[in-house]
């Protein structure tokens, strides 16, 4: 395990502030929900949510950047209350981990690149229809892979069994084939693969180096 003793306490402001910011956006999205009028939920999406066909230019995209933005901006949009908090716990019992060991800098990195590569994932393997992706869910996977990867550097270097990486790895792998049938299919496990694989390789690079004594 990884050791997360420290006599300073980080700072944990970008955390909270990416936090309250998924909060935000979708507490205004569920204005539209409650038939606030001026608020759509299918205007954020038509705009912001990952559309696999624009990146192979199989539709037109509503802007000349949309085939880029959405990588980033899908993270930032979810599908519901419920969904956004389940990405939110994780965000910050994992993301206080990943500020300890490499920063507020480093684990915003890491959230950006893990989102873009989980809209990668899905382009590679989701469904060929057009249908929206949104959620924060790749890179709260890049959190998770990362996390994974630094206890399993630390206990080889140890000498010590990494059965209890894999044997995570495993149990999240059967938990996401069974939330993705027992969802209907709508599971985007695709952009969670791509976003563990992302922070899995990621880790080594973004770690800290120690503080001199």
């Amino acid at each position: 395990m990884i050791n997360m003793q420290s006599s300073v306490t980080p700072p944990m402001r970008a955390l909270w502030a990416l936090t309250l910011v998924l909060f935000a956006i979708e507490a205004v999205l569920q204005l539209y929900d409650i038939g606030v009028p001026g608020i759509s939920r299918r205007l954020a999406y038509t705009y912001g949510a990952f559309w696999r066909p624009l990146v192979f230019a199989e539709v037109e995209p509503v802007f000349a950047l949309q085939p880029f933005t959405m990588f980033i901006s899908h993270a930032f949009l979810h599908g519901s209350f419920l969904h956004v908090v389940m990405n939110a716990v994780i965000l910050l019992s994992v993301g206080r981990l990943i500020v300890t060991i490499c920063g507020e800098a480093r684990m915003l990195a890491l959230f950006v690149l893990s989102a873009i590569a989980g809209g990668a994932g899905f382009a590679l393997f989701g469904p060929q229809e057009l249908v929206p992706m949104v959620g924060a869910s790749g890179a709260v996977f890049g959190f998770l892979g990362a996390w994974k990867r630094w206890e399993f550097i630390a206990l080889r270097s140890t000498g010590r069994s990494t059965a209890p990486v894999w044997k995570f790895i495993a149990s999240l792998t059967v938990l996401n084939v069974a939330l993705h049938f027992g969802l209907g299919g709508t599971l985007a496990w695709q952009a969670h693969l791509g976003g563990a694989l992302a922070g899995w390789v990621l880790a080594p690079l973004l770690r800290a180096p120690p503080r001199p004594a």
